[in-house]
């Protein structure tokens, strides 16, 4: 029997674009406090942002995600889901057999580290267009005065100028810390919202409420998202490196020196924000997901005259 689905990739790339248009604002003054410097607290960084930037400047960097890490989750919940499944028919004979923690646990562990090869380039690209901190005209202007290199225009510039500069090895710049990041982060996200579902469906009912999915899905983004923040602050801080400044040869020296400059609190900057982010964009990611999954899988049952 194959238990292979296109179905779950589908629901991943309408669930990851509902999590980017609900997460983007806070994604980047996360960024901003991670990776910038001069912000001091959560509310001042957003006033800075506002203040210097306006609204625009909570969106910056949002086209490119909402095309690819929309492909991204379709890649992170496809490669869960599948790998899930076939766990379950290697193990119980059935692909649709409850899974143990042992089992979300590999798929979880699975879909991390497979998702860094979609992810790393779509997080980099992002987090240096979120790190422009100017606006065009004045950014431009005093990085030609200093006779450094002109600024991303876009997305597709952003992308042409690393290639030129640090080879195709410039876009996994980080993904060594995102590796760190996602496989236990996914684990702390996906096991968290199946007992969730579970805990919070009523006695008697099959399948899990829209409310359950969304409350399970926010829950499960909040812990992990809190939780990978360490790690989450070192990818963000290799990857922001390089505009620039070119400070960080690797995971290690990127510790280290955040570690000797500004102690063991800066492994904890932002967690605060993505925590918070970390609830209303998983709450739509996984509401979004499942119906969406419910709708394509209804669709294909029905006959067709």
């Amino acid at each position: 029997m194959n238990s292979f689905q296109l179905d779950d990739f589908v629901a991943g790339w309408i669930g990851g674009a509902a999590g980017v248009v609900v997460g983007h604002p806070l994604d980047t003054v996360k960024t901003r406090l991670q990776a910038g410097q001069g912000y001091g607290s959560t509310l001042n960084c957003i006033l800075t942002i506002y203040r210097n930037e306006n609204v625009v400047g909570f969106f910056k960097g949002m086209s490119f995600p909402l095309a690819s890490i929309a492909i991204y989750n379709s890649v992170v919940f496809g490669v869960f889901s599948n790998t899930l499944r076939l766990i379950s028919q290697h193990r119980y004979g059935s692909p649709k057999k409850s899974p143990a923690t042992s089992d979300l646990a590999l798929a979880s562990a699975v879909a991390g580290f497979v998702s860094v090869g979609v992810g790393a380039p779509v997080d980099l690209i992002k987090i240096r267009l979120q790190m422009q901190t100017l606006s065009t005209t004045n950014e431009t202007t005093a990085l030609r005065q200093k006779g450094a290199m002109v600024t991303y225009r876009g997305p597709v510039h952003c992308v042409s100028m690393i290639l030129r500069h640090e080879g195709i090895t410039g876009l996994y710049r980080g993904a060594n810390a995102m590796i760190l990041r996602d496989i236990p982060g996914y684990c702390l996200y996906f096991i968290p919202y199946a007992f969730l579902c579970e805990w919070i469906t009523p006695e008697g009912h099959t399948a899990p409420s829209a409310f359950s999915v969304w409350m399970a899905g926010g829950i499960a983004g909040a812990i992990s998202w809190g939780t990978a923040t360490p790690m989450d602050v070192v990818k963000s801080r290799l990857q922001a490196d390089g505009v620039g400044t070119n400070k960080y040869t690797g995971v290690v020296d990127c510790i280290c020196q955040s570690y000797r400059k500004e102690g063991l609190k800066v492994f904890c900057r932002g967690i605060t924000v993505n925590a918070v982010r970390g609830f209303p964009m998983s709450a739509a990611m996984f509401l979004s997901y499942e119906l969406s999954l419910k709708a394509l899988r209804r669709n294909q049952a029905e006959p067709h005259s």
